[in-house]
């Protein structure tokens, strides 16, 4: 019978699994405390849920979540699973820390739009602008041609106060 901490584990993995936009799957054997707890800590300050649960429980909830099987070639040894709901944050974090850590932490795998990638897939989403990013472009997009329009409005109008000012002082 299972006990109460592992059901509740099963079950807050299993919501993860269903509400993240991007799930990246590691192996992180080998890292030292304070190596992955700086990794933790990059994690969290991109909004990122970084997790290790014994691989038997991440099955189980993969069940609950509607995934039962996607994940098992890639749920052996010790595994860090780290969710986010922006798809590239995991992979920019990665990146950065593999800049430092070439060997210490290896991607099994990605799990983005309901499809289970390779490991080669993250270094396309490290790549990729962030939401926030991208949607920064779009608002400059939409702003560029107002701000034009303005700018030319207010060019008109002071050509035309300059040719109104120019006829009133050759009447006088």
């Amino acid at each position: 019978m299972p006990n109460e901490q592992k059901v509740n584990i099963v079950k807050d993995t299993s919501e993860k699994l269903k509400n993240a936009s991007g799930v990246y799957f590691t192996r992180y054997t080998g890292i030292d405390v304070p190596t992955i707890t700086k990794l933790r800590k990059s994690f969290r300050e991109n909004d990122v849920d970084f997790s290790v649960t014994k691989n038997t429980l991440t099955k189980l909830a993969a069940k609950d979540a509607g995934l039962e099987g996607l994940f098992d070639d890639i749920l052996n040894g010790q595994v860090g699973i780290a969710y986010s709901n922006d798809p590239t944050s995991p992979a920019k974090v990665i990146k950065e820390f593999k800049k430092e850590n070439e060997d210490l932490l290896e991607i099994l795998g990605l799990f983005f739009d309901g499809k289970l990638y390779s490991s080669d897939k993250y270094k396309e989403f490290a790549n990729m602008p962030s939401k926030e990013e991208s949607l920064a472009k779009m608002i400059m997009m939409i702003n560029q041609p107002m701000t034009k329009l303005v700018s030319t409005l207010n060019g008109s109008i002071g050509s035309l106060l300059s040719a109104l000012n120019n006829l009133k002082n050759t009447k006088s």
